[in-house]
C-alpha cells in the first residue's frame, strides 16, 4: 500500500475536485496523508498538486508549491510528483519544458488518465462520493463546471471550458451522501451558480435545486456562493426569504460600479442595474448578508472611476467585501484589447484605500450585533476558545465568532461541541471577529 498526499490550491471548486480524486485513490488502496502535514514531515510515495491559474498571485503560489515538492523529492521524501488542475491545463507545454523534475502534468479533465498513471482505475460507482478535507460538518457542493461569460480579465472559460450543469439527480445524490457522512451545511459553488440549469433544462433552475437540497434529512444550512449579478433569478430571493434552511447570505462578485469600467470588463450589467439589484436583494430578503468582490486597477479605471467605486461601497454597506488588483492574463480579452495602464503602485494604493473603507463598514456591522443572540455552528476548538459561525459567516473567507469555553463546557458536559449548533450572545466585536458566550 503506497502513501500519497494531495495538496489543493486555489478555490473551493478545486477542493471538491481533489476530494473526488481522493475517494477514487482510497478505493484503490492508497494511504492518504493529510494535506496539512508538511511536505518534508512525512515520506510519501507520491505528491499530487491541484493548481490554480486564475491570477498572478495564485500562479506564483502554485509554482512555489511545486518547487517545495521537488525539494522534498530531492531529499528522498517523495518518489514522484504529479501536477494537475488549472495552472497545468493553461501552461502544460511551458511547465513540461521548465520543470522537468515533475513526473507528469495533467489538465482539469484528466482524472482518469491521472488515476491510470497511478495504477488506479476510475470507479463510476464512486462518482458522487468524496473524502472531505473540510471539517466533517460542512462541505462544498459543486453544481456546474465552466463558464459562458466573457469577462475581460478572466481566464476561467479558457481553462475550464463552457458552462456545464451537473444533472440535478447527481447533485442531489452527492448531497445525500454528504448528509449521511454527517455534513450539516452545504456551500453551493460553481463558476456561476445562478446560471445553473440553462444548458440542461433551458431555464435557470437554481431555486428548484436549492429547495430540493433543503429537503434532505440532516442538512440544516445551505449557503450560496459565486453568484453572477446579471440576470440574477428572483425566485432564489423568494426562496431565501421563506425557507429557514437557506442562509440569508449571498456571495455575489460585483467587481465594480462604474459604467465605463463595467462595460470594459464585459460584465453585462451597468452601475444603475447593480444598485437596483442590491436594493431588491435587501428588500426581498430582510437581513440578508451580502459578500462581494471588487477588482481595482482594471484598464479604464481612472481616479474618477475609483472614487465612484468608493462611493458605491459607502452607499451599499456590504457586510463582507474582498478585493484584488488587476493582473493582465494572456489570452483574455483584456490582455488582447487593452493596455494595462494603471501602475502596480497605484493599484496597491487603491486596494488599500478600498479595504480600509470596508474595514470601517465591517466594524460598524459587527458592532451592531453586540447584545444579539445568534445560532452558530461550532467549527473548532483553538487556543482555549470555541470557534463558530452564524448564517452571516462563511468558512475560510469571513470572520469568526469566538465563544468562551466555560459556558460551552457547562452546556455540553464533556461532550464535544464541534459540529453542533448552539445559541450564543454576542459580547464584543472588531472588524473581523466577534466574541460571544454560550446562551441557553
Amino acid at each position: 500500500m503506497k502513501k500519497l498526499q494531495i495538496i489543493s490550491l486555489g478555490c473551493s471548486k478545486n477542493r471538491v475536485d481533489s476530494e473526488h480524486l481522493m475517494k477514487q485513490l482510497s478505493a484503490s488502496g492508497y494511504i492518504l496523508v493529510p494535506e496539512n502535514v508538511g511536505l518534508i514531515e512525512e515520506p510519501v510515495d507520491y505528491i499530487l498538486i491541484n493548481t490554480c491559474g486564475f491570477i498572478q498571485d495564485a500562479k506564483e503560489e502554485s509554482i512555489e508549491t511545486i518547487f517545495k515538492a521537488i525539494e522534498a523529492k530531492n531529499l528522498g521524501l517523495a518518489q514522484k510528483i504529479f501536477v494537475f488542475g488549472c495552472l497545468s491545463q493553461r501552461y502544460m507545454e511551458t511547465l513540461v519544458e521548465m520543470i522537468p523534475e515533475v513526473d507528469g502534468f495533467f489538465g482539469v479533465s484528466d482524472f482518469e488518465t491521472l488515476l491510470s498513471t497511478l495504477g488506479a482505475k476510475y470507479n463510476s460507482e464512486l462518482q458522487q462520493q468524496r473524502i472531505l478535507t473540510t471539517p466533517s460538518h460542512y462541505a462544498y457542493l459543486k453544481i456546474s463546471e465552466g463558464c459562458d461569460r466573457s469577462c475581460s480579465y478572466c481566464a476561467i472559460p479558457m481553462i475550464r471550458g463552457p458552462h456545464r450543469s451537473v444533472p440535478e439527480e447527481e447533485v442531489l445524490a452527492e448531497a445525500r451522501n454528504l448528509a449521511q457522512m454527517g455534513v450539516k451545511e452545504l456551500i453551493v459553488v460553481a463558476q456561476d451558480t445562478t446560471y445553473y440549469g440553462l444548458d440542461l433544462y433551458r431555464k435557470r433552475t437554481l431555486a428548484t435545486l436549492l429547495e430540493k437540497l433543503s429537503l434532505i434529512d440532516g442538512i440544516e444550512w445551505i449557503r450560496l456562493h459565486y453568484s453572477y449579478p446579471a440576470g440574477f433569478p428572483e425566485d432564489v430571493l423568494r426562496l431565501m426569504a421563506e425557507n429557514p434552511k437557506i442562509c440569508k447570505y449571498i456571495d455575489i462578485p460585483l467587481q465594480h460600479s462604474s459604467d465605463k469600467v463595467l462595460k470594459m470588463m464585459r460584465r453585462s450589467i451597468d452601475g444603475r442595474q447593480t444598485r437596483a439589484l442590491i436594493e431588491k436583494m435587501r428588500q426581498m430578503v430582510p437581513g440578508v448578508v451580502l459578500r462581494t468582490t471588487m477588482l481595482v486597477g482594471h484598464p479604464g479605471e481612472g481616479k474618477r472611476e475609483f472614487e465612484e467605486l468608493l462611493d458605491f461601497v459607502r452607499e451599499s454597506r456590504f457586510e463582507r467585501l474582498g478585493a484584488f488588483t488587476y493582473s493582465e492574463e494572456e489570452g483574455t480579452f483584456g490582455a488582447q484589447n487593452y493596455k494595462d495602464s494603471v501602475s502596480r503602485k497605484v493599484k496597491q494604493e487603491r486596494y488599500e484605500r478600498l479595504m480600509e473603507l470596508q474595514s470601517e463598514i465591517s466594524l460598524e456591522y459587527n458592532r451592531s450585533r453586540i447584545g444579539s443572540k445568534e445560532r452558530v455552528i461550532v467549527d473548532s476548538f483553538t487556543d482555549g476558545v470555541y470557534v463558530g459561525r452564524s448564517m452571516s459567516e462563511s468558512p475560510e473567507v469571513d470572520g469568526e465568532i469566538l465563544i468562551g469555553a466555560s459556558g460551552m463546557n457547562e452546556l455540553f458536559k464533556g461532550k464535544n461541541p464541534v459540529g453542533r449548533f448552539v445559541t450564543v450572545k454576542i459580547l464584543n466585536a472588531d472588524e473581523y471577529d466577534l466574541a460571544a458566550v454560550c446562551s441557553v
